[in-house]
């Protein structure tokens, strides 16, 4: 009988995306291995670097042996082609964010989606998120909005410079959610009119690409506000928001909820998450 190199072993594990040199990916999931007393590495994989293409990198891993590869942007929708994805839900969504190898084809599943709705249920409890603007379509705010369906958002108001991606994205909304009210507008600003949460799920505001994807006077009159970004965590937006009074959900705590569902996935060992939590804001880059 083969071991299970999730159990056996050290854990090869990877990220697969640009602009990855803040991730501290790397650092939770080492963390995640010193709580079980096991021997993690988690390299990051960016094909420019490499000189390689996507699918050139995804197929090094798979033949490296990883057990397992967290992808990023801008890749999220892109591997979708290149597994088998169980879920119907993430199926539908059309993105991917953990990918874990073994005999066969890779599989695919979506710990982005299930990490917000933990990371809103954290800092809003109960509260239904309403109606909801979302800036940015991408693969991250494809898991996003399905975390809204979930959590019982009212309203989706989408608005990305790429109309037709934003459209797709509308549709597979439409067709998981039927009662959920979704529309596409061209201005952030406007768009942000009596809406009740503002989220970004642009890469503007991360390290390389500073600003803010909506003027801070748009988000008068809304409860809260989501940022995906978390290198760095206060970003500009959230810094406006905190301002104008919404309550912040960082995405930080996105980043820390999709580690910790994606480490079961790649290890099917528990966690204290307390203590991980921890570990990761007082421990330095290595570990």
């Amino acid at each position: 009988m083969t071991q299970d190199p999730a159990t056996s072993g050290p854990l090869k594990l990877g990220l697969i995306g640009d602009n990855i040199a803040a991730s501290r990916s790397p650092l939770l999931h080492k963390l995640a291995g010193r709580q079980n007393g096991m021997d993690v590495s988690y390299i990051r994989l960016v094909p420019k670097d490499l000189g390689l293409g996507f699918e050139e990198v995804f197929a090094l891993a798979q033949r490296e042996h990883y057990r397992g590869t967290n992808v990023t942007y801008p890749y999220k929708e892109r591997v979708t082609e290149h597994v088998t994805i169980e879920d119907p839900l993430v199926r539908g969504m059309g993105a991917v964010n953990t990918v874990i190898f073994g005999e066969g084809t890779p599989k695919g599943y979506n710990t982005d989606y299930s990490g917000f709705m933990a990371a809103y249920r954290r800092v809003r409890g109960d509260a239904a998120p309403g109606a909801v603007l979302m800036i940015g379509t991408g693969g991250v705010g494809r898991a996003v909005a399905f975390g809204l369906i979930g959590l019982g958002a009212s309203e989706l108001r989408l608005v990305d410079r790429d109309r037709a991606k934003a459209e797709i994205m509308a549709e597979a909304v439409r067709k998981a959610a039927p009662a959920m009210k979704v529309s596409l507008w061209d201005k952030a600003e406007e768009a942000a009119i009596g809406v009740s949460g503002l989220v970004n799920c642009t890469p503007v505001g991360m390290v390389g690409y500073e600003g803010t994807p909506i003027e801070a006077e748009a988000m008068q009159g809304a409860e809260w506000a989501f940022d995906a970004v978390y290198t760095p965590a206060d970003t500009r937006f959230l810094g406006d928001a905190a301002a104008n009074g919404l309550s912040i959900i960082s995405g930080w705590e996105l980043f820390f909820y999709q580690g910790v569902h994606a480490w079961k996935l790649f290890s099917g060992k528990p966690l204290d998450e307390d203590s991980l939590r921890h570990d990761l804001i007082h421990t330095g880059e290595t570990a």
